[in-house]
């Protein structure tokens, strides 16, 4: 198996296939940034985006690429060893990482794969300061 070297990153930034599939996404970006996603198409493409550098303002977003896709399954966001873990609902299709309670510090990192058309499994480790809270929602229309 090749593994592709990190690809950083420290702007709002579109991953493709061709560049980011496979590869993992290091967001320098303390002021935050927006990484949009590709349609889901279900080929089993994967993504990884890892925090490294916290977010000290603003937020670091994930967002799918269109109104139909979604994200479901789970993160987990912790502060402490207690930490929860956050499921999507049926309409989840963005990750919000604020740099505190939503996780976003340095070392947090969110696995997305492309398993059917509209529909991308999310899962990760979210590190959070404060009272844990969900990353996810519904922004994307």
């Amino acid at each position: 198996m090749t593994t592709l070297a990190p690809i950083a990153v420290t702007a709002s930034t579109t991953l493709s296939r061709s560049v980011h599939a496979g590869a993992t996404v290091v967001v320098n970006a303390a002021a935050g940034a927006t990484i949009t996603l590709p349609a889901s198409t279900g080929k089993g493409d994967e993504y990884t985006v890892f925090v490294g550098t916290t977010i000290t303002s603003n937020n670091l977003i994930i967002k799918v690429a269109n109104a139909t896709d979604i994200m479901q399954g789970v993160l987990s966001v912790a502060t402490d060893i207690a930490g929860v873990t956050c499921p999507t609902t049926a309409t989840s299709d963005t990750i919000t990482m604020s740099g505190s309670t939503t996780g976003g510090v340095k070392g947090s990192y969110v696995v997305l794969k492309d398993v059917a058309s509209g529909v991308w499994e999310v899962s990760g480790a979210l590190v959070s300061t404060g009272t844990e809270a969900t990353p996810f929602s519904a922004t994307v229309s």
